[in-house]
């Protein structure tokens, strides 16, 4: 199993910029699909991003494309989400997941079977 711990939320400015980190350890994360997902107060878990085991597709809400960009480090075990032109709509706990299965796109939040515990991202206007 794997434990994933996220790092870098904050608060910031609305139009500021934060990058999230996830590292992951337990097993290597290099054939596992991984991404971010969000949620706000009274609100359900949505996907934010997601990137394939092998880096080469990506994918994003509608409401964070252009702004946001996923990454990841295999050799370190870790994903990135670098988060620009912040809103305080993107204000939420944000949570690094693992794909179930080895070979995933890591495209919906029902694709991921492990999660961190969330780091706070708060944007103020």
């Amino acid at each position: 199993q794997v434990q994933l711990v996220e790092s870098g939320g904050g608060l910031v400015q609305a139009g500021g910029s934060l990058r999230l980190s996830c590292a992951a350890s337990g097993r290597t994360i290099s054939w596992y699909g991984m991404g971010w997902a969000r949620q706000a107060p009274g609100k359900e878990r949505e996907f934010v991003s997601g990137i394939s085991w092998s880096g080469g597709s990506t994918a994003y809400a509608d409401s964070v494309k252009g702004r946001f960009t996923i990454s990841r480090d295999n050799a370190k075990n870790a994903v990135y989400l670098q988060m620009n032109s912040l809103k305080p709509e993107d204000t939420a706990v944000y949570f690094c997941a693992a794909d179930r299965s080895p070979w995933g796109t890591a495209k919906a939040t029902a694709d991921f079977g492990s999660w961190g515990q969330g780091t706070q991202v708060t944007v103020s206007s």
